[in-house]
């Protein structure tokens, strides 16, 4: 069994090398999606997900976990490679008889044609290009035929951007949050999903506002704001890391957006 860092939990490694994720839930922060609460919000509306069965990739802290049995699906299933995502969101979940298993998005171990929903946020734009293509044949293969596949990334704006511009911007997310970051344009996350079979039904986007402070309150709210601030304020290590991503988030703030997609598996004849 590895020993090296790769296999210490990510909630578990220093705050200097943790991925970017994981240092803003150490700081308090519960909503840790490109696009705000807003956005989730407004992509799980178009899903209409009451009284259907219902999979997340990837679901972390579980906030969107609780977004989602809000709207009263008939079964919640979450997928998660880290063994303290899982813990934390089988208790999300378990008052409503859901449940969160430990596995990669690209091999669920669910069954063909099991979901009339998958959701996944944020986890695509860390992906390889190989990768994505992995996780969203994944989504196809356990979605029932009409069933509908909704991501929430990191997203390259505008369309036409400079190439090299993209690049920059991933390198400098390396850099800050510690994950290689591979943001695409909204017409490329809309090709990826089209390339896999689906059919795109609504896209939207909104400011890559994660660290501003309107954006704060509007997602975690004052005592939300005040329970980071004094987490920042006390713990140094912290504050480096959070002020070093919030740097890069500046500086390409014009060039980055949330983007949300929701795609239709299309029905058999």
């Amino acid at each position: 069994m590895s020993t090296g860092p790769d296999s210490i939990p990510f909630a578990h490694r220093p705050t200097a090398t943790a991925p970017g994720h994981w240092v803003l839930a150490r700081a308090g922060k519960r909503v840790l999606r490109p696009g705000g609460l807003g956005l989730t919000r407004a992509m799980l509306g178009r899903c209409s997900l009451g009284n259907k069965d219902v999979v997340e990739l990837a679901p972390g802290l579980g906030r969107t976990a609780r977004e989602i049995i809000a709207a009263a699906p008939r079964s919640y299933v979450g997928v998660d490679s880290d063994a303290t995502a899982v813990a934390r969101v089988n208790e999300v979940v378990k008052s409503v008889g859901g449940s969160c298993r430990q596995a990669d998005a690209a091999d669920t171990g669910l069954g063909d044609a099991s979901a009339d929903a998958v959701i996944g946020e944020a986890m695509l734009t860390m992906q390889s290009p190989r990768g994505k293509a992995g996780i969203v044949t994944e989504a196809v293969r356990i979605l029932r035929p009409g069933g509908l596949y909704a991501i929430h990334e990191l997203g390259l704006a505008p369309d036409d951007i400079d190439p090299e511009i993209g690049s920059d911007i991933s390198k400098a997310l390396a850099r800050s949050i510690h994950v290689n970051a591979r943001p695409l344009t909204l017409a490329q996350w809309s090709e990826l999903l089209i390339s896999n079979g689906l059919v795109i039904e609504w896209t939207s986007t909104a400011p890559m506002a994660l660290l501003k402070i309107g954006r704060n309150l509007a997602d975690e709210g004052v005592l939300g704001v005040l329970r980071i601030a004094k987490n920042l304020v006390t713990q140094p290590d912290l504050r480096r890391r959070v002020l070093s991503m919030r740097q890069t988030f500046t500086t390409y703030e014009s060039s980055m957006c949330g983007v949300a997609l929701v795609a239709r598996k299309p029905s058999q004849s």
